[in-house]
């Protein structure tokens, strides 16, 4: 108990380190800032003082002003309450998604770099398979047959998105599963199953990680992409679904689509920095470079 007691607190010392490694990262602090930003905006959005996101009581196509700072759009309603709920759509689309992904291409790929053999055959096909598969015109076939459903959307991505992360995975655990420790637990005689998990995967799981925060962004920008097109949830704020309805009057009322790109962009643009913070840390060779 003593022994799991102190591994615990190595990892977390270990979770703590990283973490302060990517905060002192020039790019990682300054993504960081920007998406806990979008996330602390996202959570705090039913207790804002702001209008209702489907709320018609205003004029049509007022500018930004001191009222409306990001202006109101062709329906009337405020564009600054339709950004900062849509930020709770288009991020929780990006973190399921991403999320979803993560869980199927860490586990399979850890299987297959452990037990190697048949396995690690099964698993390589699988994901040739899926790498075949384009995300986004599956996305499409899916919208067409069920309709235009946030759920769908995020599973569809999930589920195709995770052969880049098994690669990772599959890679960084046939190298850890030759070091001494591995060995040395062995001899002790630990069972492959709590080798794979307590001791393999733990090691493993930090370029992985750092691929997975990097398909966040991916994800938040297929659904706003699926949105631009008119094929999102017509029901949902999404920064996608705002820009597309804008675009008919982007040269007379620039606000409207104006406002969640800026807010679209930069969410994407801090997950990158994050993730190549991520990568620098655990990637000795993009450090020095």
């Amino acid at each position: 108990m003593s022994s799991r007691l102190e591994s615990l607190k190595l990892r977390f010392k270990l979770v703590a380190r990283s973490l302060l490694a990517i905060f002192r990262d020039p790019y990682g602090a300054a993504g960081s800032a920007i998406f806990l930003f979008m996330v602390a905006i996202a959570l705090l959005a039913p207790y804002l003082p702001i209008p209702d996101p489907g709320s018609i009581d205003f004029p049509k196509f007022l500018p930004p002003s001191h009222s409306h700072p990001f202006g109101t759009d062709y329906l009337g309603r405020d564009v600054l309450s339709r950004v900062i709920w849509g930020a709770r759509v288009s991020l929780s689309v990006g973190l399921i998604a991403a999320g979803i992904s993560a869980a199927i291409g860490i586990l399979l790929g850890a299987i297959a770099g452990f037990f190697g053999g048949l396995t690690d055959n099964v698993v390589n096909s699988l994901i040739e398979i899926f790498l075949m598969m384009p995300t986004f015109f599956l996305v499409l076939v899916i919208v067409a047959i069920f309709g235009s459903n946030l759920f769908y959307i995020m599973i569809v991505i999930g589920l195709t998105t995770w052969p880049v992360t098994a690669r990772i995975m599959r890679a960084q655990t046939m190298s850890v599963k030759e070091m001494l420790f591995v060995e040395a637990a062995r001899a002790l005689g630990a069972d492959s199953k709590r080798l794979l998990f307590l001791h393999v995967m733990p090691i493993s799981i930090y370029p992985a990680i750092a691929n997975t925060i990097l398909s966040i962004g991916n994800a938040i920008m297929i659904e706003a992409a699926l949105s631009y097109l008119g094929l999102g949830d017509p029901n949902l704020p999404s920064w996608g679904r705002i820009i597309y309805e804008g675009q008919p009057y982007v040269t007379s009322a620039w606000w409207i689509a104006l406002f969640p790109g800026v807010f679209l962009v930069l969410t994407v643009l801090s997950i990158n920095f994050i993730g190549d913070a991520f990568m620098r840390l655990y990637s000795p060779g993009l450090r020095e470079a």
